[in-house]
């Protein structure tokens, strides 16, 4: 005789184990034998939950409609280095845009793509639908919102017949005062169904029955409310729970609200108020350092980079951004190492290849140049990234004097990407060099037209501009790159000149 398993302790190894699929499947089974198998509908919702869960403590897309039709009145004119939306200079003697390149939003590039640090805040619509939102596309995303829709759909999937529960005749009180199912109802309300107005009224209704003492579903009422751009309420939601228990997700949540609020220095007053009680916590100290970053503090967040890989020496986060902030100063010996550390734990793609052949040409070890670049064009997986490698093959062709190799790769970059502003800047370089004056200006124009945070294109166009004797449209174009980066001392020269030149007239 067979001894078989039971089908609810099995649905529950398989959900150990995370086969979510299977699980849902014996489920199934289950309560089409006994529809009010309590054991089995919870079990089920959590495996339907699973499937889509999304962690929301990180995952922050703050679409063009967030962005550009926010009502919340904030100071028009915030102190330095007390805001977001205003980038400011460098403030803990980070490299300068000549070293280190800026992204649209005015701050330097980061060493690891996270959401928020491709896109800051961009002060017209018209940069807003420029500015790429996300690693992978240079699309901006319309909505938040349009995200957790897309993502509901899956609701209709788990069953061919319809929704595995009808929350339009789910009687939402009564699940409410049943503290063992209540929790798993709300997680697939707000993950699976994506219905944020329902999931609030039952985290009120809960709430209310555990007569306002349940710090966990303060915290979900306050996801809720953030979800629904109510920040303010979201915020009094997650003070009221850390005051009945302190929890680390709880303070990263906060956190969130006064990011969005464009309240950076509450957030890391918030975040070392954290570390009081979760002294070493790694989650607390990366958000530490990339409020700094940010900010364009570089060396601040450095440090706490360092402290971060103090608690956990695999967190990749911190050994990319330290790598490259050691590649941005000047040190690719040292940044190799951390990117040789990365390799070693099985991060293995196009990036990391394309950053480990950059350290290795400034580093002078030209042996593992051409390899490692040759590697990260295998594993491209998209037109961008081939863009980029290609780009980066380019500078090693000029620093090694092969003129017509470098055309050559600037050319394959914008076959790959034609948006590439860096590549035309330097094919117009290269052009220039040739003596084809027409056909860089028209290249530097593009440049600057596609990329107005870069100073370079609007510097290169100025000088050229100076030498065909175009003295008007060099002024401007001088004037356009000291805006973006009123350091640098040889546009300070050009505008000197010229306006002694104007002068004399």
């Amino acid at each position: 005789m067979e001894v078989t398993m039971d089908p609810l302790f099995l649905a529950w190894s398989y959900f150990r184990r995370r086969n979510f699929q299977k699980c849902s499947d014996i489920c199934t089974n289950i309560l089409g034998d006994s529809p009010y198998d309590q054991a089995a509908w919870s079990l089920k919702t959590r495996a339907l939950t699973e499937m889509v869960y999304i962690d929301e403590v990180d995952v922050d897309h703050e679409g063009i409609a967030e962005m550009m039709l926010d009502e919340s009145s904030i100071a028009q004119v915030a102190r330095p280095g007390t805001s977001l939306r205003i980038p400011g200079l460098s403030q803990g003697g980070g490299p300068s845009p000549a070293v280190r390149p800026m992204t649209q939003s005015g701050r330097p590039i980061t060493g690891f793509v996270r959401p928020s640090t491709q896109s800051g805040r961009p002060g017209t619509m018209e940069q807003a639908i420029k500015t790429p939102r996300t690693a992978h596309t240079a699309r901006p995303i319309t909505s938040s919102s349009g995200r957790f829709v897309r993502l509901g759909t899956a609701s209709m999937l788990t069953n061919q017949d319809g929704p595995f529960i009808n929350l339009s005749r789910l009687n939402l009180a009564k699940y409410a005062q049943k503290p063992c199912m209540s929790k798993t109802l709300f997680d697939y309300i707000f993950y699976h169904e994506n219905d944020t107005k329902n999931a609030l009224d039952f985290a009120a209704l809960a709430t209310e029955h555990a007569q306002f003492k349940d710090w966990w579903w303060k915290v979900q009422l306050g996801k809720c409310y953030y979800r629904l751009g109510l920040h303010r309420e979201a915020e009094k939601q997650f003070r009221s729970a850390l005051n009945q228990q302190e929890m680390v997700d709880t303070y990263l949540y906060l956190a969130k609200v006064y990011q969005r609020l464009d309240q950076p220095i509450t957030a890391l007053n918030l975040f070392k108020q954290g570390l009081d009680h979760f002294p070493g916590e790694t989650t607390l100290l990366t958000g530490i350092a990339r409020i700094h970053e940010e900010m364009n503090n570089i060396t601040s967040a450095t440090e706490y980079y360092k402290d971060v890989l103090k608690q956990d020496n695999t967190h990749v986060e911190a050994i990319a951004c330290i790598g490259s902030n050691h590649f941005y100063t000047d040190q690719p010996e040292v940044a190799l190492r951390f990117y040789r550390r990365l390799l070693q734990m099985g991060v293995y793609n196009c990036q990391l290849y394309n950053n480990l052949g950059l350290c290795c040409f400034y580093a002078q070890q030209y042996d593992m140049t051409l390899s490692s670049f040759e590697r990260a064009l295998a594993l491209a997986s998209s037109d961008e990234e081939q863009a980029d490698v290609w780009y980066n093959l380019g500078h090693v062709a000029v620093g090694m004097g092969d003129v017509i190799l470098a055309y050559q790769c600037f050319k394959l970059t914008l076959a790959f990407n034609n948006d590439h502003a860096e590549a035309y800047n330097n094919l117009a370089v290269l052009e220039i060099r040739k003596g084809h004056i027409e056909q860089s200006k028209a290249f530097l124009q593009t440049a600057a037209s596609l990329a107005p945070h870069l100073y370079e294109p609007q510097f290169n166009l100025a000088t050229l501009a100076e030498k065909i004797g175009d003295l008007q449209s060099s002024y401007v174009a001088a004037q356009k790159a000291e805006e973006v980066f009123p350091e640098h001392v040889d546009t300070q020269q050009v505008l000197k000149g010229l306006r002694q030149h104007f002068a004399e007239l």
